[in-house]
C-alpha cells in the first residue's frame, strides 16, 4: 500500500456498528450501519461481498490506555493488550476486539490499524492528567485522566481552524452526542479535555451522569446502594434521562420541554449550564479561545442549544462559532493511511 489505497473503516459503538469503505481521495465508495449489532462477523462479511478491494481496515479502538499514544498497527501482541484494557471500557472495548476479530477472518493477510479515541489527548500535560489522588493509588493503577472521543476533536479542531484559515487557533471543541466531550486544542494539539479516567466524567450525557461528588457515591454505598445499581445508574439512568424522567434523547426533551413539562425544562438548563461552564473552563486552559467547534448528533442539529450556549459565551467577544460534521471515518482512514506509509513492506504474516 502506497498510503493513498482504499480503506475499509471498521467503527464499532456499544451496540452499533458504522461500516465505510473510503477511497484514495477519500470518498465513499461503500457504507452500511447496523444500529444494533450483536458482535457477531456476519454484517461485515456481507458488506464485503459487495465491497471493493480494501488495501488496509482502519479500526476505532475506544480505550488505548498508557501504552497506545498513536494508531498502532494490530499484532498479536497488540490484540492482547487492547483485551487488557477492557476493564476501562467495558462496553466498548470488546465491541471493538469483536470487529477486528471480524475483519481479520474477513480479510485475512490485510493490515490492520487500531486508531484510539484516547490517543489524541496524549498530548495533556502531567498536570492536566494527574489525579490529586495517593501516589500508590496511582501508581498501582494508573490511575489518571486519559480522555475520550479523540478520533472526533482531532477532525472537527482541525477542519475548524482550516475553515477559519487559522492553523495556529485556540480552539475549544465540542463533540454532543449520547456521550458528550470538549476538547481544548491548541495549534492541534490537545491541552485539556472533560472525560477523565473513564467516559463517564465531565458533561451531562444523554444517560451518563458526568461529574458527581465523589463523597456522594461513597455516601451511597455506605447507604446500602448495591454497587451494581450505582453502576447502572451513573452509566445507563442519570444524564438527560434521569434529570427528564423519560428520556435521554434531546430531541424528546426539547419536545417535552415546550409541552411545558418542568422536569424537561430543569434537564435542558442542567445540561447547558454545565455545558456552558465546561467551555469557560477549557477556554482557561487555553488562555483565550478563538473558536468553538460544535460536532455530534446534537452539536450538529439542534441549532437552538448551540444558540443558547453561545449567547451565554457572549463575554468572550472575538469567539468565532463552526459546525462541522463529525467524520471519524476521515480521521480513522488519514491515520491508517499513515502508518501505512511508515510500515510499507511490512510482512503480512507478521499482521493479524
Amino acid at each position: 500500500m502506497n498510503g493513498k489505497g482504499t480503506v475499509l473503516v471498521v467503527n464499532a459503538g456499544s451496540s452499533s456498528l458504522k461500516l465505510s469503505v473510503l477511497g484514495e481521495d477519500d470518498s465513499v465508495l461503500a457504507e452500511h450501519h447496523v444500529e444494533r449489532w450483536e458482535a457477531e462477523p456476519g454484517p461485515l462479511q456481507e458488506f464485503l461481498a459487495h465491497a471493493p478491494a480494501i488495501d488496509a481496515v482502519g479500526h476505532r479502538v475506544v480505550h488505548g490506555g498508557s501504552e497506545f499514544t498513536r494508531p498502532t498497527v494490530i499484532d498479536a501482541h497488540v490484540r492482547a493488550a487492547l483485551e487488557r484494557l477492557t476493564p476501562l471500557a467495558p462496553l466498548h472495548q470488546p465491541r471493538a476486539l469483536a470487529g477486528i476479530d471480524a475483519a481479520l477472518e474477513a480479510l485475512p493477510g490485510v493490515p490492520q490499524v487500531a486508531c484510539f479515541d484516547t490517543a489524541f489527548h496524549a498530548t495533556m500535560p502531567a498536570h492536566t492528567t494527574t489525579y490529586a489522588l495517593p501516589l500508590a493509588w496511582r501508581q498501582k493503577w494508573g490511575l489518571r485522566r486519559f480522555g475520550f472521543h479523540g478520533l472526533s476533536h482531532a477532525y472537527a479542531s482541525r477542519r475548524a481552524a482550516e475553515l477559519a484559515g487559522m492553523p495556529d487557533a485556540r480552539v475549544v471543541s465540542c463533540h454532543l452526542g449520547a456521550g458528550a466531550s470538549l476538547a481544548a486544542v491548541q495549534r492541534g494539539r490537545c491541552v485539556d479535555t472533560t472525560m477523565g479516567f473513564t467516559p463517564l466524567a465531565g458533561l451531562v450525557m444523554a444517560t451518563r451522569s458526568g461529574d458527581v461528588d465523589p463523597g456522594m457515591l461513597v455516601w451511597l454505598l455506605h447507604a446500602g446502594l448495591p454497587l451494581d445499581e450505582l453502576e447502572a445508574g451513573l452509566e445507563h439512568q442519570s444524564g438527560l434521562a434521569g434529570l427528564s424522567g423519560t428520556s435521554g434523547d434531546m430531541r424528546d426533551v426539547r419536545r417535552a420541554a415546550e409541552a411545558g413539562d418542568e422536569q424537561a425544562v430543569l434537564a435542558l438548563e442542567v445540561y447547558v449550564h454545565r455545558l456552558c461552564q465546561s467551555i469557560a473552563a477549557m477556554t482557561a486552559s487555553l488562555g483565550g479561545v478563538d473558536l468553538l467547534v460544535f460536532t455530534g448528533g446534537v452539536g450538529e442539529h439542534d441549532a437552538q442549544l448551540r444558540d443558547e450556549v453561545v449567547g451565554k459565551l457572549a463575554y468572550l467577544h472575538e469567539l468565532d462559532v463552526f459546525v462541522v460534521e463529525a467524520r471519524e471515518d476521515l480521521e480513522i482512514a488519514a491515520q491508517t493511511r499513515a502508518v501505512m506509509r511508515l510500515h510499507r513492506g511490512h510482512d503480512a504474516e507478521e499482521v493479524l
